[in-house]
């Protein structure tokens, strides 16, 4: 029987906000940090919010975005959990809304099968401030999954879904298994499981 699991990226499978390393390199952080907890505690609209700190980082060179993502920390766990549902028979995703970047060097490391994510629109080696991509709204992981699911064929008693944030919470809506993971209050109201420490094994508990 075929199973789907669907993690997060930034502050899931990663220990951190990629948007906050590029901010940081432009000294922009704390704006940007601001402006991501609203977002990601629901109190600001996800696009509006990605547009918003994604602007903030115009002029930054590709080469410094590529370093940064190739030196990302991944959480405590990943390359188990990633590797420990593959063994029971889980194809294993990664939807972000955050950028390719980070997520394409990652998932190849840890193993996961395909990544969903924004791209960061570059012109002559350098950030113009601009994004694009297919996980640029609040509802835009639900959506894909839903899709997902239909293509592979898999229902959502056999899906398991991991994230921290408000933009987690339409994906959430469409799996049996739902996982917080040190996550915002909002989303921890809609999971059936919640984990406070930061090690992605403890999930293998959950499905085991």
């Amino acid at each position: 029987m075929s199973k789907l699991a669907v993690f997060d990226f930034d502050s899931t499978l990663m220990d951190g906000e990629t948007i906050d390393f590029f901010a940081e390199e432009l000294g922009f952080k704390e704006e940007v940090v601001k402006i991501t907890s609203q977002a990601m505690a629901g109190d600001l609209d996800f696009y509006d919010s990605l547009v918003k700190r994604v602007a903030l980082l115009k002029g930054l060179p590709q080469s410094k975005v590529e370093e940064i993502c190739k030196h990302l920390p991944m959480m405590p766990g990943a390359m188990e959990v990633v590797s420990g549902l593959k063994a029971q028979g889980y194809r294993v995703i990664c939807f972000s809304g955050g950028f390719r970047d980070a997520t394409k060097p990652a998932c190849k490391k840890l193993g996961i099968d395909a990544d969903f994510s924004n791209f960061l629109h570059a012109q002559n080696g350098v950030l113009t401030g601009e994004v694009g991509g297919e996980m640029m709204y609040s509802e835009a992981k639900g959506d894909m999954l839903v899709r997902l699911q239909a293509l592979l064929g898999i229902s959502p008693e056999n899906t398991l879904v991991v994230g921290d944030g408000a933009n987690d919470l339409s994906m959430f809506a469409h799996a049996h298994t739902r996982v917080a993971f040190c996550a915002k209050p909002i989303l921890r109201e809609a999971a059936t499981h919640s984990i406070e420490v930061k090690d992605l094994r403890e999930i293998l508990k959950i499905v085991t």
